[in-house]
Order: structure tokens, then sequence, then C-alpha cells
């Protein structure tokens, strides 16, 4: 067993090394994909381990997030391979050009170095980080939550079996098996080992690394995701992109949390929504959707009087906000100023509304008659994701291989000196 700053060493040194060509890179990718397959029956059982210890504890949706089956891990390796298969993000010529005495200056994407990812309980972001991390070069550190370590545990020992098959170091993944909060503050504070920290998890993780971390990190946001119906929507489309935002899965960042809706349509429209997410979900043995009222919506239809809180609270639950809104302005208003700038959507056939919308919500992710629920690595088309951006520095939005990246200059000349 190696404590957080053994684990740390290594990696650094492991970084240090020459970088491996794309081809070694695809076939370790290719290896670690198979190795998770070969190994889904531990991975399962170390998975029941911590579902049995976590129930109880968190929430069924929570739950949710934690648990693993043969599919689930199916769909991790094929995460795997789709990085697999995705261009080299490193060493490509960004830019050049050449100056006047002749030296020629190249501007070059680079392997970050080492990367450390503080995650809660996804045993998929074991896999779906070390894959990124593995095709853009660097070497990657997990820190995983205590909830899912075996599990956790379970992928990483399955990974590295796959990096030393095909003749590739194991010490390009680590996991810290310190699982205290003492080992979150030692990546915080890793400086001269970690290039880069990503926090990935709910608000309480994120807020801890941005205020205490040394090294640089990036701000994968929490997902309070609005949409806002507009007075021009076509109100079956709402109520069906609301009913897969809000219930398709809602623990997952890109969920809806608050619904906002334009007075002209609010009194046929609210009780559409109300059928569908609560009474057929009712009739379906499903879990209904508590609704958050504010008075307007209040007065329309049944649910529950709404807080102040609950339009700045991700539920992460059957849980969602509504709010009956004057105009598209005062939409935008409350969206700016209670959202976490991650996904947000309008629903409208007003192609004017939809431009003041788009040009005006400052999120990572904004979306036009759809739903919130695409904002995914995946989706995108980036094979994985290391987690969704939602500062405005160096990467916003899922996060995929280029955002895992930096760059040097590589100048190269003839015996030039300066005067």
């Amino acid at each position: 067993m190696m404590n957080t700053q053994e684990i740390l060493i290594q990696a650094k040194r492991e970084s240090n090394k020459a970088p491996y060509s794309t081809e070694e890179k695809n076939t370790a990718l290719r290896a670690m994909a198979k190795a998770l397959i070969d190994h889904t029956d531990d991975i399962l059982s170390k998975n029941k381990i911590d579902i049995e210890n976590a129930k109880n504890k968190i929430s069924e949706v929570m739950l949710d997030r934690l648990y693993l089956d043969a599919s689930r891990i199916k769909d991790m390796a094929k995460g795997i391979l789709d990085v697999s298969k995705l261009p080299d993000p490193t060493g490509r010529i960004l830019s050049t050009h050449t100056l006047e005495n002749g030296l020629i200056v190249n501007k070059i994407s680079v392997p970050m170095g080492v990367i450390a990812i503080i995650y809660e309980s996804r045993p998929n972001v074991t896999s779906d980080a070390a894959a990124l991390t593995i095709k853009a070069g660097s070497v990657c550190i997990l820190r995983s939550g205590k909830e899912a370590w075996n599990s956790a545990n379970a992928i990483v020992k399955a990974l590295q079996e796959g990096l030393e098959n095909v003749g590739m170091s194991k010490n390009r993944i680590h996991l810290i098996e310190d699982t205290t909060r003492q080992s979150s503050y030692d990546l915080m504070k890793a400086n001269g080992y970690v290039d880069l920290l990503i926090p990935r998890g709910g608000k309480g993780l994120i807020q801890s690394v941005i205020q205490n971390a040394t090294v640089p990190c990036i701000e994968t946001g929490t997902g309070i995701c609005h949409i806002y119906v507009d007075k021009d929507a076509n109100l079956d489309k709402a109520v069906k992109i609301i009913e897969n935002a809000k219930t398709q899965r809602p623990s997952v960042c890109n969920a809806e949390e608050v619904c906002l809706v334009h007075k002209d349509i609010a009194q046929d429209f609210l009780p559409k929504l109300k059928e569908v997410l609560v009474e057929q979900r009712k009739a379906q043995d499903k879990i209904p959707v508590e609704l958050r009222l504010d008075p307007i919506a209040h007065q329309i239809i049944d649910g529950t009087l709404a807080t102040d809180e609950d339009f700045d609270t991700e539920f992460l639950d059957y849980i969602l906000a509504i709010k009956v809104v004057d105009s598209i302005e005062e939409a935008i208003e409350h969206i700016q100023e209670h959202s976490t700038h991650h996904s947000d959507a309008i629903i409208s056939e007003n192609e004017q509304a939809q431009t003041k919308f788009s040009s005006t919500i400052d999120s990572a992710a904004v979306y036009i008659n759809a739903s919130t629920r695409f904002t995914d690595g995946g989706v995108f088309g980036l094979g994985c994701e290391m987690g969704i951006s939602t500062q405005k520095l160096h990467a916003r939005g899922p996060m995929g291989l280029e955002e895992l990246c930096t760059y040097k200059y590589i100048i190269k000349g003839n015996g030039q000196i300066r005067e």
C-alpha cells in the first residue's frame, strides 16, 4: 500500500518519461477496454459491496449513480474504445510563423503531465478519466469517494492489467488508497506534482477544491439547469422535453432543476405538465415528480409552495421548481441570477426569442427546443468526458481530449542570436 505522497512521486516520475506514440496509446486503450470486460465479474462483486454499504445512507437516485451491471461495464469499455478512435490531441502544430530573422516559431500541443481527479460515487468516472488521460499523454491520479472505492479499485486493477499486457507502465494510472479528507487536501496542495486538478461531484466538493487548492484546477460546476417555456412554445414538445430533462436520470448534473413558464401559456401548460410528471407516473408505478411552485403556479396546479432556496438548489432528485414569468426578459434575468452556467434551454417556435435567449444566456451549453440531458462528452462526440467545466478560462463545457492538453513553443533556428 502506497501513501498519497508516494503516489505523487511515482506519478511525476512517470510523467517525465518520453511520450508514447499514438499507436502505443491506442493499443493500450484497446487492451484496457478488453481487460474491463474480462474482469466484469470481479468488478460487479466489488460494486455489490459498495451498494450494500451505501444503502440507507444515500438516496435511491444516488444509489443509481453508484450501481453497476454488465451493461454499464460494456458502456464503459465502449467509451474507452471510442477514445482510442479519436485523433491524437498531442503533437499537433497549432500555429507556425517565421520571424524576419529566420526563426521558425511553432506552437505545439503537448500533454498536461499529471492530472488528478477527485470524484464521488460514480464508478464510470474511473474508466472515463483514465482513458482520456492516457490518450492525452498524461498520468492519471484518481481519488474516488469512499462509497465507490471498492468498485474503483477493481476497475483500476483491470485497467492497469490491460496496460501491462501491451507493455505500457501501470503507473500511468493511480488510485489513491486513503479515502479520508486528508488525501483530497494532499492533492489540492501537491504543487510540483499535480499539473491539473479536476473536482467532479457535488457543490461541497467543488467549492472545497476551488477554495483550498494551490495547484491549477478547473471548476466542474453543479447543474442548476433551467428550461424556459416561451409564450410561443409548442406545448406538447415542451412537455416531452421537460419530462426527459427531469426524469430520465435526475441524479446527473445536466438534469433540469427549474422550469420557467411564460404567463400567457401557464394556464394551459402547467396542467399538461403535471399530468405527465405526476399523474401518469403514479399510474405507471414510477416515482412522481414533486412540483415546488411559486405563488402564481400554485394557484393553477397543486403542489408544494416553493421557497426562495428551491430556485438555487441542485436537487438531483425527482423534484422540479416552477416559476411563472411575465416575459422572456424576466426569464433571462432569473437564469442569469440563479444559473450555475451549466446547461439552460428555451422552448419556443419564435426565432427572435430563440436568438435573444441563446445570445444572452451565459452558460456552457444553451439549447433551443431540446433537452439539457445532451450535455455530455460522449454525446458531443468527444468519446467520453472528464467533467463539465462551467468556468471560462482554458476549458468550458464537456471536457474532452483537447482540454486535457496544454502547449509549448518550439523555435527552430540556424545560429541566430539576439542583438
